[in-house]
């Protein structure tokens, strides 16, 4: 746990530092990309660190990253999976999502906003996310 804490804070200060702040089309509504770079020593992927926020009521449908992805919940809240109870998704959980796998997406039914760091390190070209085909 703690070196995934490590890698987390360093990723976080090591490109902060350049207040790049953008968003994409993809999902505009919810990830502020703070920062994108190439990986070094790994042609052909980059490594690209978020915050999303969402609202109560906000959704995220499943979807799947062509890399892994790598998280920790700054602000929580209850939310529900489809098919699932609610649950708290609880300030200072640790995500981690590998490559290609489809993994649930949710929807926040409490009254807080969710906030999340990500790090992503995927294949460069590539989108950051492709949603799952129901």
């Amino acid at each position: 746990m703690k070196s995934l804490k490590r890698v987390l804070c360093f990723a976080t200060l090591a490109v902060l530092g350049s207040g790049v702040l953008t968003v994409s089309a993809q999902d505009a509504t919810t990830r502020k990309e703070l920062r994108r770079t190439d990986l070094s020593g790994a042609p052909g992927m980059e490594v690209i660190l978020s915050i999303s926020e969402f609202k109560p009521g906000d959704e995220l449908a499943a979807r799947f990253h062509h890399g892994v992805e790598m998280g920790y919940v700054l602000e929580g809240g209850m939310v529900e999976a489809p098919g699932k109870p609610a649950f708290a998704l609880v300030t200072g959980t640790h995500i981690m999502n590998l490559r290609d796998v489809p993994h649930p997406g949710f929807k926040v039914v409490g009254d807080k906003t969710i906030k999340l760091l990500t790090v992503h390190i995927v294949d460069k070209g590539k989108p950051l996310y492709n949603w799952v085909k129901k």
